[in-house]
């Protein structure tokens, strides 16, 4: 038998901004299918249209395009087996209820909210099961002509899957091993509800992995409980031999205390939980994104690939090619993982120093027009080298190098006490005259020159160069003296100079 070429996919509800748990597991897909050569599949679950949010499907699709996360087919991507909304698949879900319903393994219940609500006031933990069926109103119960009428009364009704009690159910999981549940803690699942005539997110996906020939289904393990009734879907529709393999990924953990990672440890602790920025259609509230945050997407990429999945060795920084290559299910782990969002800082740091300066510079340049800076690319590129090393953020490189474009217009208090000196403003006009004379405004050509005048005149190095960094930074913070002045320039190290001495003396 020849083996099934791999096929996942990742299946979002348009409910919402995606959360950063479901980036990771469409990651983990992607890299799953990239490693094997096989296809990874956009599916949309728009089965519940009461939760359906405007603009939910554009954002989900717009944060993998920023991630660098690509699809094979699906929506918006194409592909032979759509359509791949399940809203556009109705009559396909349709023909297969009818299948469970004619093979005795589904049957009609009538049963309204109230009466369902009634019934769990009356049993104590009440489910719809093998031992409560056949108490309620459903076509177990009803003879063939009521159930009839009833529908050509236009009674609502659902499609419940029959489950038969205390089978036990094993799953075997590529993560956690063989799972055994027994079907008596299963309900009899709704498929179907003709209010809407959709199925639900059970008999749908079951539906459209056969159909779309998915082999592997790798999801989060909040979905693992629902596993056992997925087999038993495969087994009802006769499909045990097509059977995808599951495996149910570890949850993402709060940074503190316990529980699943949420939305509300990211507002208290001041980090995203969503690759964009979110802005809610209902209540206009804004959420923060990682790339208005201004994360690197292959730094977001490197950070949750290792929630849950190491590569088997101490190796942190990975390319998405290199993460596609070291990619294996096996060293998934099955505990969840705690989400160190400071390790995410780490990540984007350690990024930005591999990054080209060039693209670093291309990626600066907005923020300096957001500053009215005007500057050469060649300039800014020069400025980025010297500087990138101290941010964690494109947009923390003004605080740390916006003197090398705008000259300082006051000087740090502090500074000014601790650094100029009674002597100060006689030494920099000095200074500024050794300066003006230097024709190779290199820094070695610079440092020579003025190293020896000090010398000469056996002036305080330390003393000389604290006066110079404040007359042209305007504080005492940047890198080596000659490399400021060598990026200003001659004109603008003597304005600076001239300034400094005029406000300060």
């Amino acid at each position: 038998m020849s083996q099934r070429k791999v096929r996942v996919r990742f299946a979002p509800s348009p409910t919402g901004a995606l959360h950063i748990g479901g980036v990771r597991t469409a990651l983990y897909n992607y890299l799953f299918a990239r490693k094997l050569g096989g296809d990874f599949i956009f599916r949309i679950e728009d089965t519940d249209s009461n939760r359906f949010v405007p603009g939910a499907e554009e954002y989900i699709l717009e944060s993998f395009s920023w991630l660098g996360i690509k699809f094979d087919e699906g929506v918006s991507f194409g592909g032979n087996y759509g359509p791949y909304r399940q809203s556009e698949r109705r009559e396909i879900y349709k023909k297969y209820v009818h299948l469970l319903l004619e093979a005795g393994k589904a049957y009609i219940a009538f049963d309204t909210p109230d009466e369902l609500e009634a019934k769990r006031a009356e049993i104590s933990n009440f489910q719809y099961d093998a031992s409560t069926r056949m108490r309620m109103t459903n076509s177990l119960t009803l003879s063939e002509e009521e159930v009839t009428n009833l529908i050509a009364e236009g009674k609502q009704y659902v499609v419940r899957f029959k489950i038969e009690p205390n089978e036990d159910i094993c799953v075997h999981d590529l993560i956690r091993g063989e799972v055994v549940i027994n079907s008596s803690i299963l309900d009899d699942k709704v498929l179907y509800k003709s209010a809407d005539e959709l199925p639900t997110y059970h008999l749908a996906n079951i539906v459209d992995d056969h159909l779309m020939e998915v082999s592997h289904v790798i999801r989060g393990e909040e979905w693992l409980p629902s596993a056992p009734l997925h087999v038993l879907l495969y087994r009802a529709f006769g499909w045990a031999d097509t059977m995808p393999a599951f495996a149910h990924l570890p949850l993402l953990l709060k940074p503190e205390g316990n529980g699943k990672l949420s939305k509300r440890d990211g507002d208290r602790l001041g980090f995203p939980v969503f690759p964009l920025q979110w802005k809610d259609p209902k209540t206009a509230e804004i959420s923060s994104g990682y790339r208005e945050a201004g994360y690197l997407p292959e730094a977001v990429i490197n950070f949750l690939a290792l929630l849950g999945w190491n590569p088997g060795d101490d190796k942190e920084l990975m390319s998405m090619q290199e993460l596609i290559e070291l990619f294996d299910l096996n060293r998934c782990n099955k505990s969840g993982a705690k989400f160190d969002y400071k390790k995410a800082v780490w990540f984007n740091h350690q990024y930005i120093q591999q990054k080209d300066n060039e693209e670093i510079a291309q990626l600066f340049l907005p923020i300096l027009g957001e500053h009215h800076v005007e500057a050469s690319i060649e300039k800014v590129v020069t400025v980025v080298g010297m500087m990138k090393e101290r941010v964690s953020f494109i947009q923390e490189l003004w605080d740390v190098c916006h003197f090398f474009f705008v000259a300082p217009t006051e000087y740090d208090e502090k500074t000014v006490k601790k650094r100029w000196k009674e002597d100060s403003a006689k030494c920099m006009i000095e200074l500024a005259d050794v300066l003006a004379g230097i024709d190779d405004f290199s820094i070695e050509g610079q440092e020579k020159i003025v190293m020896d005048w000090i010398a000469e005149k056996e002036y305080h190095t330390g003393n000389i160069m604290n006066a110079f960094r404040l007359a042209l930074v305007g504080e005492g913070k940047g890198p080596h003296m000659f490399d400021i002045s060598w990026v200003l320039g001659k004109e603008e190290t003597l304005l600076r100079i001239k300034r400094a001495v005029e406000i300060l003396k």
